[in-house]
């Protein structure tokens, strides 16, 4: 007589289905805490509505043309410093952070944000630390978290690992998009300070940091009065309220501000020349900001060339705004209201688009 065989399940290939069920259940708080009465109920859970115009003075928008802005990114390999220090709940600020910083480039308002969070097997308690720092994310930038997906792959990630990706949308009147093309030779480059490394270079970071240096996460650093991982984890800073109440208090038709810039991987050498027009290029001035303690401890660690500062890290400057000199000093208090430092870092010039420094 033929032996039975033995019936497999999803389970043994990776995934337990009641896990997953929990993880999901836990999450649809986190979500309705970011949510306005534009974000709509009722539709199921394949896709999410949002009202562009919604009937009501407090969240109307009245738009004429709207366009829509869309733009995604993840957090890289920050992700790793995470897991090294057991701490999840603020890798999702940065996803929002890259997202929605970019969206705001436009000049466009940021409205939802959706997720895909990828990992070995179903964690439950990891699942909802990370979608918490993503809902934190949204509550700061003023969008709607409005679903996600959540996917095991055992044969693609290791025990311990897991991936973000972000995808946010966002809205612009068309005749209010910043491009940069009515930057001007005399205009002024902004420099709005970062919380510190943001989400880029981290493959660079760990690098210097753990392998060359030799350092734990729980070690601490006098000079940075901190640990290593509390300075490495510091979520990347959403600059979304302070740069729309600029726009919102300056009339666009007047083009006071002409550019802007999101400080990314590449750094200021990279991102900036990203909005210059033919014609045009920004002459930026060393020692003009002061430069966070974990860039300059970095680069001592690592022994790491200028250039290769330039190019990988945002050095203190996470986002810049290009505006007229005859405003410069009043968008500065602004920025400072919204508890936001900025510098005047440089001056546009003619010449080739590209960045130099004085």
């Amino acid at each position: 007589m033929a032996e039975e065989k033995r019936s497999v399940s999803y389970r043994d290939a990776g995934l337990d289905l009641d896990v997953y069920e929990r993880t999901i259940a836990a999450l649809p708080p986190l979500l309705r805490r970011t949510h306005t009465p534009r974000v709509l109920d009722g539709f199921g859970g394949f896709a999410s509505l949002f009202a562009l115009d919604f009937n009501s003075r407090m969240f109307a928008r009245n738009y004429r043309r709207p366009v829509l802005v869309s733009c995604t990114d993840g957090v890289g390999t920050k992700l790793k410093v995470a897991s090294l220090a057991g701490k999840h709940d603020t890798v999702g600020i940065d996803l929002v952070a890259m997202c929605v910083n970019d969206a705001l480039c436009t000049g466009g308002e940021p409205l939802l944000f959706l997720d895909y969070v990828a990992m070995p097997k179903d964690d439950p308690e990891l699942t909802r630390a990370i979608v918490k720092g993503i809902s934190d994310g949204c509550v700061e930038a003023d969008c709607a978290l409005v679903g996600g997906e959540t996917a095991i792959l055992p044969d693609v990630y290791q025990p311990g690992d897991y991936d973000l990706a972000g995808f946010c949308v966002g809205v612009v009147e068309r005749d209010h998009i910043i491009t940069g093309k009515a930057i001007q030779p005399g205009d002024v480059v902004l420099g709005l300070a970062s919380s510190g490394i943001h989400s880029n270079g981290y493959s660079l970071v760990r690098k210097v940091v753990f392998d060359v240096a030799g350092h734990g996460v729980n070690d601490f650093i006098p000079e940075l009065g901190r640990t290593v991982g509390d300075e490495l984890l510091e979520p990347t800073r959403i600059y979304v309220r302070a740069v729309r109440d600029v726009l919102e208090h300056y009339p666009r038709k007047r083009r006071v501000v002409r550019g802007l810039a999101h400080i990314t991987g590449g750094g200021l050498v990279d991102n900036l020349p990203r909005v210059l027009p033919p014609g045009r290029r920004a002459f930026l001035k060393r020692g003009s900001w002061p430069v966070p303690p974990v860039f300059t401890w970095m680069q001592r660690l690592g022994n790491i060339a200028e250039d290769e500062m330039d190019r990988v890290f945002n050095c203190g400057i996470g986002f810049c705004l290009v505006v007229s000199k005859f405003f410069a000093d009043s968008i500065q208090k602004q920025l400072a209201d919204d508890r936001i430092p900025s510098w005047i870092i440089g001056e546009i010039r003619e010449g080739e688009a590209a960045v130099e420094w004085e």
